[in-house]
């Protein structure tokens, strides 16, 4: 990252925060609860039960997550391509996690930042599918974890 992408990022935070009425606790407010859906969640609770056995470290990796992509903290470093690839799911799990998602966001964001957040687990989800629809067809296309 160049010194002048480190040095607006604050400036570009408070306006993200300003203009959509999140910040730090309400994200934090919004994984717990949505993970607590997840867990719960007779489709996709299995899922994350059988690869999560320690979810505090989880959540504060998913707070920092959504930190860095509604509100361009930088906070998270780490590859999500690579941590689902290969995961046993197909489009119907991604959009029960975005209907999830919604519910949550509408339940603890204002409306502003409900549709901020919504828009980019949107995106995610279709990445993630894509991606793993492309390690189907060419699993060398995949970054390892190395």
């Amino acid at each position: 990252m160049t010194l002048a992408a480190t040095s607006a990022r604050p400036a570009m935070t408070a306006e993200l925060m300003e203009r959509t009425g999140l910040d730090e606790a309400r994200l934090t407010a919004l994984v717990h609860r949505f993970y607590g859906k997840v867990r719960a969640d007779e489709v996709l609770g299995p899922i994350f039960a059988e690869r999560i056995h320690d979810w505090d470290p989880h959540l504060e990796r998913m707070v920092a997550f959504w930190s860095s992509v509604a509100l361009m903290t930088g906070r998270y470093h780490g590859r999500p391509v690579v941590k689902h690839v290969g995961l046993p799911v197909g489009w119907e799990h991604y959009e029960r996690w975005l209907a999830l998602f919604r519910e949550t966001a509408a339940e603890t964001c204002p409306p502003e930042g409900a549709a901020h957040v919504i828009e980019r687990a949107e995106r995610i989800a279709q990445s993630l599918f894509m991606a793993g629809q492309d390690a189907a067809r060419v699993p060398s296309a995949v970054p390892s974890l190395r």
